[in-house]
Formats: C-alpha cells, sequence, structure tokens
C-alpha cells in the first residue's frame, strides 16, 4: 500500500472541497487506481477534471496510467491560454 499526499488546483479543488489530503493506494499504486478512486469519491465533477486534465506527479506531468512513483500528485485541470 502506498501513501501519497495528492493536491488538487482549480476546479479539481473544487470538485473535491479541499486543496489536499492524504491518500492510500492499493498495490500496485498506478494513476488508473487513483482515477477510479477519485471518481468514486468525487462523482462527476471530479470525473470532467481528470478527463481534460492532467497529473504532476513529483514535478512530472503524467496521462498515462502507469505507476504512481512519487509521493505526492497534483491533480490539475486542463488550464486555457497559450
Amino acid at each position: 500500500m502506498a501513501r501519497i499526499t495528492v493536491r488538487y488546483f482549480a476546479a479539481a479543488a473544487d470538485a473535491a472541497g479541499r486543496e489536499e489530503e492524504a491518500w492510500e493506494l492499493g498495490a500496485p499504486a498506478t494513476l488508473a487506481a487513483l482515477r477510479a478512486e477519485l471518481i468514486e469519491e468525487y462523482g462527476a465533477a471530479m470525473q470532467r477534471v481528470i478527463r481534460s486534465g492532467s497529473f504532476l506527479v513529483d514535478g512530472t506531468v503524467r496521462r498515462d496510467d502507469g505507476e504512481v512513483t512519487g509521493d505526492v500528485v497534483d491533480v490539475l485541470p486542463a488550464f486555457a491560454g497559450g
């Protein structure tokens, strides 16, 4: 089991109702598992954020479903601008 810190930004924070929380991921700890758990916990609003957004895992942008190798995962909505 992996204990990570999940930080939420902008629309993700609105969907979660918080900016940060500790999260326990079962083995193997993957972004696919985290996505599923976040959607189960926070519903359609979080699903919309995750569908168009990305994850930042210890400072690296990730859009895959692979293993969570760090201690901090940021949930980032899609950002406008260029």
